[in-house]
């Protein structure tokens, strides 16, 4: 079996509920403390063992590439002054992993974002993690949680949590025959549905692990929801095959999506830091609101 070295990240989307900042920033690039959520993202993936990264871009693609090449002014500036910890952090970014991009033209679904990296992926089992769903696991990162359960079933993985009926009105529903500790075996994937049609909390939470025949599915996709080209339906169809496990994965998600998804990433990060717990605490402590 092939091992999981590449990822797919797409970050194409206008970023609406953040406007008016991301009229000119691209959405990904909100900051959790000093770090973009798309660094935070990738870390994620390095950690995870992959080498080689597309990110599918859009909007204001731009600044996402600056970030992750060479700044010569920039690293003069830092050299001269000493400023070797800013330094470096800022050449991180630049050596994570083999990074490539790819322009997504019409911003007509997720599945649509996944089959622009076709090329890329080959015939190779890949990741993917959408630009909205920040995780944290100090130590087992997300998506190589996901890519151990691959390597034990050769197909492909969704990561999950049970969530809210009322929330999985706004992701998907994993309907599934049986359980064996946190895996599960896929049978159907709906996205969307309604409340009334809700027939499992389960939901897919912006961590894949995919085998390449979804690409063949892609091409024969009709529209669903929105009148988008859904990955979620790609996913149905390859379930429907018995060909996807869902792991209930071990970690925390911040959805980017939201304004308030996003105030809890900065909280919980800044709760995290050394520098910044005592006072940070000390302060929310103190807020009488």
């Amino acid at each position: 079996m092939n091992k999981v070295k590449k990822a797919v990240i797409p970050v194409a989307g206008y970023g609406t509920r953040f406007l008016p900042y991301t009229k000119a920033v691209p959405k990904a690039m909100l900051p959790i403390l000093n770090k973009p959520a798309i660094q935070i993202i990738l870390d994620e993936v390095v950690k995870s063992g992959i080498t080689d990264v597309m990110f599918v871009v859009g909007y204001k693609n731009a600044v996402i590439k600056d970030h992750f090449s060479p700044s010569k002014e920039l690293d003069e500036v830092l050299l001269e002054k000493g400023k070797t910890e800013f330094y470096n952090a800022v050449k991180y970014p630049e050596t994570m992993a083999n990074i490539t991009f790819a322009y997504q033209e019409e911003l007509t679904g997720t599945a649509i974002a996944i089959e622009v990296a076709k090329e890329f992926v080959g015939n190779e089992p890949f990741a993917v993690l959408f630009g909205d769903d920040v995780m944290f696991n100090e130590n087992k990162p997300v998506i190589g949680q996901l890519i151990s359960v691959f390597e034990k079933t050769g197909k492909t993985v969704i990561g999950c949590k049970h969530v809210s009926r009322e929330d999985v009105t706004k992701y998907a529903s994993v309907e599934y025959s049986s359980v064996e500790g946190s895996v599960y075996s896929v049978t159907k994937i709906t996205e969307k549905p309604k409340l009334e049609n809700v027939k499992s909390t389960l939901s897919p939470l912006g961590r894949y692990v995919v085998t390449p025949d979804a690409f063949s599915i892609i091409e024969t996709l009709k529209p669903s929801v929105n009148g988008e080209y859904q990955f979620t339906d790609v996913l149905d169809v390859l379930s429907r095959k018995g060909g996807v496990t869902a792991l209930e994965f071990e970690g925390i998600r911040y959805d980017m999506g939201s304004r308030l998804g996003y105030l809890k990433a900065n909280i919980e990060f800044g709760l995290r830091d050394p520098e910044l717990k005592e006072e940070l605490l000390s302060y929310i402590k103190s807020l009488n609101v």
